[in-house]
């Protein structure tokens, strides 16, 4: 399945259309898949960049990704999670794959942590995905440092374990703990209202 870079001429179809389009594709429809790769790639390779910050490891991941997608398409449930959720978390679980395989720098995550991680699906990690309550979570995020705010944004977003972490970010299990503990202390704290 050979596909292009990404085209920005389209703008993302709305979820039941790349819903029905992935079902397509699950029964072999190459116009489907076209169609989905052409709707969603940008945004998809928007993410793949920010991780990997090189556009050719990006090209590769996102490849990658569409030959997942193509292959997944059966095992895809809407009932567990939105299309673009399902392929960003593709696209994501790729991007970090990639990093551990070819064990490239790591990733940092800057002050724009929200467009990393913006995915339209709940998670446990997602403290409040609404409204005031986001903006607060995203605020607290911000205030933490650096490596804080990367390990746990791969813990909680990714759902890395304290070893993958270690792996990852190359760096001791202890401090991967500590960074969690602290940071997640910090969050807390913030959102309470107290000042970090």
């Amino acid at each position: 399945m050979n596909i292009s870079a990404p085209s920005s001429s389209l703008s993302a179809a709305d979820p039941a259309t790349l819903a029905q389009w992935i079902s397509a594709i699950a029964l072999g429809d190459q116009q489907a898949y076209r169609r989905l790769y052409d709707a969603t790639s940008p945004k998809l390779f928007a993410i793949a960049l920010r991780i990997l910050r090189d556009e050719s490891r990006s090209e590769d991941v996102l490849q990658d990704s569409f030959v997942n997608v193509w292959n997944g398409a059966a095992g895809y449930n809407p009932s567990l999670s939105a299309p673009m959720t399902w392929m960003v978390t593709i696209v994501r679980n790729r991007a970090l794959d990639y990093i551990r395989r070819t064990d490239h720098k790591t990733v940092e995550f800057d002050e724009d942590l929200e467009a990393v991680l913006e995915s339209d699906r709940p998670t446990p990690a997602d403290l409040a995905s609404r409204g005031q309550d986001s903006v607060a979570l995203q605020h607290c995020l911000k205030r933490l440092d650096a490596g804080q705010r990367q390990a746990i944004a791969f813990a909680y977003f990714q759902g890395l374990t304290h070893s993958e972490l270690a792996t990852t970010l190359k760096i001791p299990i202890g401090t991967v703990k500590t960074w969690i503990r602290r940071g997640l202390e910090k969050m807390r704290r913030c959102l309470d209202g107290v000042v970090v």
